[in-house]
């Protein structure tokens, strides 16, 4: 195929195209009607010499050369993004974008309100949405554009991924106040918990996929122990809420503990073991490290979590 014949803008529908599997989303992601993603993807099948999609049920189905040519094109276009948008000067007075984060309630409470009041200041057009955070699908949202920054637990994250460490978080177990077991075994607040009541209580675990288990039941089974999760949520507001006025109790981070307490009439508790402190990471996909607007907000984000970070180790 001789470049010069053929329209490189096309490649940018092509991308869209493979993103969305939909002409009208498509659409959408580069600013054409259906109508024009339609006709432009005729000229792409002719220039490229194959149907590239076929129809199924509402959807687009990639072929063969088209699932083969998928990364090379959004890497490709991704490079030359990052090309166009490294010098470009950012001034966040003006900046009218906006940005997806994805992250667990956590956030909402330490972050958000903090978050709100410095972009109102210094970026009074920019939006800011914070979306929920499915840790099994968190590449996928980055991939394909979803969500722009990741708030999560250190991961293996695939090459294509840079990320970030903003803070180092302990474990804290919450009770309600005057929690019938608790007190019948003399346990103060602020005092790890013996092993065999926290065994023995029933347990509200933070899952968003609605697991039974987690690093706690792993660590207890290296000790021989099982302790009982009666309920699991999505949310830490939830937990929070239902172990306020329940006799469960739950394990969230120490921070979010000590900032809701108080006003949930709970208690804070040491769990029996040590756990590790967790390293929690922005990530966001490699096509946005150099981009001025992304660098500005994720500075802004790593300032404003420091404070929360519970260890003296280097943030690495």
């Amino acid at each position: 195929m001789n470049l010069n014949g053929f329209d490189l803008n096309l490649l940018r529908v092509l991308d869209a195209l493979l993103r969305e599997g939909s002409t009208v989303k498509a659409g959408e992601r580069v600013g054409l009607s259906q109508p024009a993603v339609s006709a432009a993807l005729k000229r792409l099948r002719e220039s490229l010499n194959d149907p590239l999609f076929v129809r199924q049920g509402k959807g687009l189905v990639p072929t063969k050369f088209a699932k083969e040519i998928e990364l090379p094109l959004h890497s490709v276009l991704d490079q030359v993004q990052s090309l166009l948008t490294a010098s470009v000067q950012f001034d966040p007075r003006v900046s009218e974008q906006i940005f997806r984060i994805s992250g667990s309630d956590f956030f909402a409470e330490m972050l958000m309100p903090q978050l709100a009041s410095r972009v109102s200041e210094l970026a009074p057009n920019m939006r800011v949405l914070l979306v929920d955070l499915v840790p099994d699908n968190y590449i996928d949202t980055l991939e394909k554009y979803s969500v722009d920054l990741a708030l999560l637990p250190t991961l293996n994250f695939p090459d294509w991924v840079d990320s970030r460490p903003v803070f180092r978080s302990r474990y804290a177990m919450i009770a309600r106040t005057d929690h019938i077991e608790l007190k019948r075994a003399k346990v103060s607040a602020g005092a790890p918990v013996p092993l065999d009541l926290f065994c023995k209580l029933g347990h509200l675990l933070m899952s968003p996929e609605g697991k039974l288990r987690s690093h706690t039941d792993e660590k207890l089974a290296t000790m021989g122990r099982k302790r009982q999760v009666i309920m699991t949520m999505p949310f830490f507001s939830g937990i929070i809420r239902t172990v306020a006025q329940s006799d469960l109790v739950a394990l969230i981070p120490e921070r979010l503990a000590r900032h809701m307490a108080p006003q949930m009439g709970l208690e804070i508790y040491q769990p029996p073991m040590n756990f590790r402190v967790e390293l929690l990471k922005m990530a966001w996909h490699k096509r946005f490290t150099n981009d001025p607007a992304h660098r500005w907000l994720r500075d802004q984000i790593a300032e404003l979590l420091l404070p929360l970070n519970e260890n003296e180790e280097p943030l690495v």
